[in-house]
């Protein structure tokens, strides 16, 4: 495995690949990597004949300069990690490297169709225009023909789908695919998350109720016949009553839009939740 730290470095190498008629996937990381990481990884170097992983904790996407200072980095860790399950390329660049001054102090634009107005984009400003910006610029560097992405960052993953659609990426790029992913959980159902680290023990116990409620929350529309208003709030009563936590928003809307709905078909529910200082999310299709 390499590890490269600049732009024409990767795209060298990835020429080269393109020469010798190579497929290449994508995984685009911020780093801390866990099981749940894996998981696309090896998904990747099994349908690909080249995995490339990118690992930058991107800015651009921060609304809160002190969440992007606590977001924990061990690029040495997670390249020992890349290398066993058989990643070829790690791309793990400054941003200086990534981004020119000027890119880096210029709010990136771009037609979100309202997907960027909900949930996170509601609670975090700016957010999905670095999301689109740092992946974007991934994809022109890398040119792969699959992307994976998990389901946990489902807007996130939405997002990615209409911009790729919306760019016409896809042509210009032979026919690139989102792969979409699903979460990975522990064994306790805790969704895995790089924040997680910053759970002590205590509070990674606390933080079960919130995966718990999700799954309950499927027997309360379906077999006890709850409306989606009746659940949304049972979900937010119920995280609420559970110390420690405290529900940013719980949102049920329709997996395509992520507008609200008031039918259970199609739908996903969306929760973000602060265990102590640490915000987690998660959902949980209906």
């Amino acid at each position: 495995m390499k590890i490269i730290t600049t732009k024409q470095d990767l795209q060298a190498a990835v020429q080269e690949c393109k020469k010798a008629g190579k497929t290449i996937g994508l995984v685009p990381t911020m780093g801390a990597l866990h099981q749940g990481h894996a998981s696309l990884v090896k998904r990747a170097v099994k349908e690909n004949d080249i995995c490339v992983v990118s690992v930058f904790v991107n800015p651009t996407q921060f609304n809160n300069k002190e969440d992007l200072a606590k977001y924990p980095r061990n690029i040495e860790r997670d390249a020992e990690l890349l290398s066993s399950i058989g990643a070829q390329y790690v791309f793990a660049p400054t941003p200086e490297e990534m981004y020119s001054a000027e890119e880096m102090n210029t709010t990136f634009e771009f037609d979100f169709a309202g997907l960027d107005k909900v949930m996170e984009g509601k609670m975090r400003p700016g957010h999905f225009n670095g999301v689109v910006q740092v992946v974007s610029r991934l994809f022109y560097l890398v040119q792969p023909d699959k992307g994976y992405f998990g389901e946990k960052d489902f807007q996130q993953l939405a997002i990615i789908h209409h911009m790729v659609e919306r760019s016409s990426m896809a042509g210009t790029f032979g026919n690139l695919q989102i792969i979409d992913c699903p979460i990975v959980r522990e064994e306790s159902g805790l969704a895995l998350s790089s924040r997680n680290e910053r759970l002590s023990a205590q509070e990674k116990e606390t933080a079960l109720a919130i995966s718990k409620t999700l799954f309950s929350s499927l027997k309360w529309a379906k077999e006890e016949g709850a409306t989606v208003a009746q659940v949304q709030q049972r979900v937010i009563d119920t995280i609420n009553a559970v110390e420690g936590l405290e529900v940013e928003y719980y949102e049920i809307v329709d997996q395509t839009t992520l507008l609200p709905t008031s039918t259970f078909d199609h739908a996903i529910g969306c929760v973000t939740v602060y265990c102590g200082p640490v915000r987690l999310i998660d959902n949980i299709k209906y």
